[in-house]
């Protein structure tokens, strides 16, 4: 996990609470990816150490242990660099441009600015009738479903206008621009500013493009043989699969070629319904306390139709009621959905109940997170300890790649 800064419900419910699982039956290495958080942070290192302390005492504090599992520091195990420079040599170049999630990274950075960029003008894309099967699903769906489904389909046609055989294509994603209803002279703004502006230029670097082979790096100098990953990242775990192969051919067979574990990742919104995360600043963090997490949650957006507590609600249109389907119990997340529906519990209400619920759940956290603050130099120490554990394991491995390569032996 990259180093970028404090965890919230999105990562505990995406990552952690998968890796609690994991620890009990695998023999599993979670380790703090710092250089994979220079990517796109590389201007912003004066925060990097405490983001490392603070994700150190998050883990901790969630439960994963480091009796079940090897913790470590990524950057304390130079064997990764060095393995990752040796997949360089022989990783060509057109795997790494090719690589959908190279893609899709750089296509978001261009069309959430895109987005923001209109939502600063009040400008809005018209729904023009999309088609099959989008046009089918919208035609089952209502509220809250709706949105997302022609949202999906304005991500999938603009991604088409945006790249073409030679690459990005700005003169076809301003067409499409046009298509949509956007005037022509405010297509022609958003399309100078991409070409000419810093959108997308933190990610236009070696260190990017090349992140995949840093990561084949991270799992095969530990000779993995499963990875947990969601299904975005399956083209890296590939990836990993073509590198190991081709090393194995040129050489000699060194490394498995891994497995992914598909895991399922809870989509959890930000408390104003868009993505979690910090740059929105819309999360609930691990670290929050009752009264901030009490005053967020009274921020919570809710049924938009609903402008009176007399005026029946409909849960499946609220973010509020997603969060009670996951932090809430069974009964009163019931209870929540008929009175919700028959205008018999107000938002506010509503929304209390989510509060306790959620401090609930933060509380053993809280408790925790005390404890390790109390002594984070003994359990800095612990990651430094699984570090040089980690580190022992990737030299042998190192030791047979030099060998494998016939590279010099010091």
């Amino acid at each position: 996990m990259r180093p970028t800064g404090r965890l919230h419900l999105g990562h505990y419910l995406g990552v952690i609470k998968n890796w609690l699982k994991l620890q009990e039956e695998h023999q599993c290495k979670f380790f703090i990816a710092d250089w994979h958080a220079l990517t796109n942070k590389y201007k912003e290192t004066d925060s990097l150490k405490e983001n490392i302390r603070q994700m150190i005492i998050d883990w901790l504090s969630c439960g994963i242990d480091p009796e079940k599992a090897t913790l470590f520091i990524q950057s304390g195990v130079k064997e990764h660099a060095e393995l990752s420079l040796l997949f360089s040599m022989i990783t060509p170049k057109s795997w790494l441009e090719l690589n959908p999630s190279y893609k899709d990274l750089k296509f978001n950075l261009y069309y959430q600015y895109l987005r923001d960029f209109l939502a600063g003008k009040q400008i809005k894309i018209i729904q023009t009738p999309p088609p099959q099967p989008y046009e089918e699903a919208l035609e089952k769906s209502t509220g809250k479903q709706k949105s997302k489904i022609f949202e999906d389909y304005l991500r999938e046609a603009f991604h088409k206008a945006f790249y073409n055989q030679k690459g990005i294509d700005f003169k076809g994603f301003k067409d499409v621009l046009i298509k949509f209803g956007i005037q022509k002279k405010i297509a022609q703004e958003v399309v100078k500013n991409l070409e000419e502006g810093d959108v997308g230029k933190d990610i236009d670097t070696v260190g990017f493009l090349a992140y995949p082979v840093l990561q084949a790096a991270d799992i095969l100098i530990y000779k993995a043989d499963t990875v947990p990953v969601g299904e975005d990242q399956l083209p890296h775990i590939e990836l990993t699969r073509e590198i190991a192969r081709r090393f194995n051919n040129l050489y000699e067979p060194v490394f498995p070629e891994p497995q992914a574990l598909l895991t399922e990742e809870a989509k959890l919104p930000g408390i104003d319904g868009r993505k979690m995360s910090k740059s929105y600043n819309n999360a609930i963090y691990l670290s929050d306390d009752e009264e901030t997490v009490n005053s967020k949650v009274l921020q919570m957006k809710t049924d938009p139709q609903r402008v009176r507590k007399t005026d029946p609600g409909n849960p499946e249109v609220c973010i509020v009621f997603d969060y009670h389907t996951i932090f809430t119990d069974s009964q009163t997340v019931s209870e929540i959905n008929a009175k919700c529906r028959n205008a018999e519990i107000g938002c506010v209400e509503c929304k209390k109940i989510l509060a306790e619920s959620l401090n609930n759940f933060l509380q053993p956290i809280r408790e925790r997170r005390k404890e390790i603050e109390a002594d984070i130099h003994r359990y800095e120490k612990i990651f430094e300890e699984g570090t040089e554990k980690a580190r022992a394991v990737a030299s042998e491995t190192m030791s047979e790649v030099r060998k494998a390569m016939k590279l010099w032996q010091f």
